[in-house]
């Protein structure tokens, strides 16, 4: 077992890599993903690697967390995913430093209709914006988008870091609150997650998310 949450993402990445190495594609992005299987049946997989959209946040000092499965793998979850989600606040104030972040890996940017926007400040004052990367591809979520009634702000406050060697931090969605992301939305795949990363590990031993938080 991997105990470092940026190496378990790294490790993750690399197995859905190896996973979709050969597969054809099929022109199916990670909005196409299934509500069962996810974005691992999807071309969202091939070449999967969050890590150089990750360092370019870290470097434009935006504040953003990472939800999604992604967020699953860092607090030990087995399932591998082809994408990346992000939440941030919103606030127009943060927005320039996302929007540099994102320009700087060539991403492109897309409303929730699939019109496509400009990598500038004010195409990220929506509730979502979806993306694509060389590497990754996801959604940029901010608290306006409708969570089931889940109180997502303050999933931000409880946001827990993780930091590398070379000193990449990333801010991740805290285990507590990515359960409860996943029960509010209710897709199988959601249920399901949230029943792995709920329940203590068949050797009765809390799973390596509960003993990361507890330590932290």
């Amino acid at each position: 077992m991997i105990d470092e949450p940026l190496e378990r993402l790294r490790a993750a990445a690399r197995r859905t890599r190896e996973h979709a190495l050969n597969r054809t594609a099929t022109g199916l992005g990670h909005e196409d993903a299934d509500d069962d299987a996810g974005t691992i049946g999807t071309d969202a997989a091939l070449g999967f690697d969050p890590f150089p959209l990750l360092e370019a946040l870290h470097r434009t000092g935006a504040r953003v967390v990472v939800i999604g499965q992604a967020a699953g793998i860092m607090h030990g979850s087995a399932e591998l995913t082809g994408d990346l989600d992000l939440l941030w606040d919103g606030a127009a104030a943060h927005a320039p430093a996302l929007a540099a972040a994102f320009a700087s890996v060539d991403a492109r940017l897309v409303d929730e209709s699939g019109n496509p926007l400009p990598a500038r400040p004010d195409s990220f004052l929506r509730p979502k914006v979806g993306f694509t990367s060389p590497g990754a591809s996801g959604d940029c979520c901010t608290p306006a988008l409708p969570w089931g009634g889940l109180q997502v702000r303050e999933c931000l406050g409880h946001a827990v870091t993780a930091t590398d060697p070379g000193g990449l931090e990333v801010r991740y969605v805290s285990r507590q609150d990515l359960i409860r992301m996943r029960r509010a939305l209710g897709r199988p795949k959601d249920l399901r997650r949230a029943d792995e990363l709920d329940y203590p590990d068949r050797r009765g031993r809390p799973s390596p998310s509960v003993r990361d938080e507890a330590g932290r």
